[in-house]
């Protein structure tokens, strides 16, 4: 039986070569996009590239908003009744000033972190169905810079681009941990940094980075069953690694698991 995949922001970079990868490798693969048209034209690239039509699905959803990440999933659950790995890669360098989204978070942490909380909360039950799932989560080795500022995670103060990247990045890998602790029923989750990458989001971290194939590897290893992990655990690569001490603080991961299902909770009409 083939494993399912949901990447997230996949359609370039190393979330497209990902969904390459484990097409390849026989998967069934859901490639998420921010739009229709971008999803369409990655298909399109990806299927030229070799990739196995029947093997590709496409999701979209706009992760400025959470009312569509809501909708997505649920129409992921409806064909997917088992999804057996879920790899949460969208993401954004922090926007130049501080915005906002139509739910009232900073652009940044939303797309980043909170899209993902939502997404992997909504899609739980089609993961329970899989014999061994697993979340994979595409932290970053700047989130051991960040901080999560609780009083003000919006960044309404002393906002600047990398602190907002930072602090989505350690939330995400704070989740992780969350993840692993709080409700492990044979689901298993990692966070991993795939290097310095020739991506958009390379501008945070230098002026050179590996090819997107080479970020995506690590990933991609990740993702099979037959790779044993540490649960909960980030990884630099393929290797265990430190992260920031409070991804490690169960406080603090505790905080921070509440305060996500808070924040992501739908508005009252």
């Amino acid at each position: 039986m083939s494993s399912i995949v949901l990447v997230t922001g996949a359609t370039e970079g190393i979330g497209f070569e990902a969904v390459r990868q484990l097409n390849a490798d026989g998967a069934t693969t859901i490639l998420h996009a921010r739009t229709r048209e971008e999803g369409e034209d990655a298909v399109e690239r990806l299927v030229k590239s070799g990739s196995e039509p029947l093997r590709l699905r496409l999701a979209v959803a706009d992760f400025t908003s959470l009312r569509e990440v809501a909708v997505m999933a649920d129409e992921i659950a409806a064909e997917f009744p088992r999804l057996d790995v879920l790899v949460n890669n969208a993401a954004m360098v922090g926007s130049q000033r501080q915005a906002l989204t139509e739910d009232g978070h900073e652009v940044t942490l939303q797309v980043n972190y909170l899209a993902a909380y939502l997404l992997t909360s909504l899609l739980e039950e089609a993961m329970r169905r899989a014999s061994a799932s697993r979340v994979v989560n595409v932290s970053s080795s700047l989130h051991c810079g960040g901080s999560v500022k609780w009083t003000d995670l919006n960044r309404t103060r002393r906002y600047t681009p990398a602190v907002a990247y930072a602090q989505s990045k350690l939330a995400l890998t704070m989740f992780t941990k969350a993840l692993a602790e709080y409700d492990p029923s044979g689901r298993t989750a990692v966070s991993v940094h795939p290097g310095i990458v020739n991506t958009k989001l390379l501008s945070n971290y230098a002026h050179r980075g590996r090819s997107v194939s080479e970020g995506a590897e690590p990933v991609v290893h990740l993702c099979s069953s037959e790779v044993a992990v540490h649960n909960g655990a980030y990884y630099d690569g393929r290797l265990p690694a430190k992260p920031a001490p409070t991804a490690e603080d169960s406080r603090a991961v505790e905080r921070l698991w509440k305060l996500s299902a808070r924040l992501t909770r739908p508005s009252e009409e």
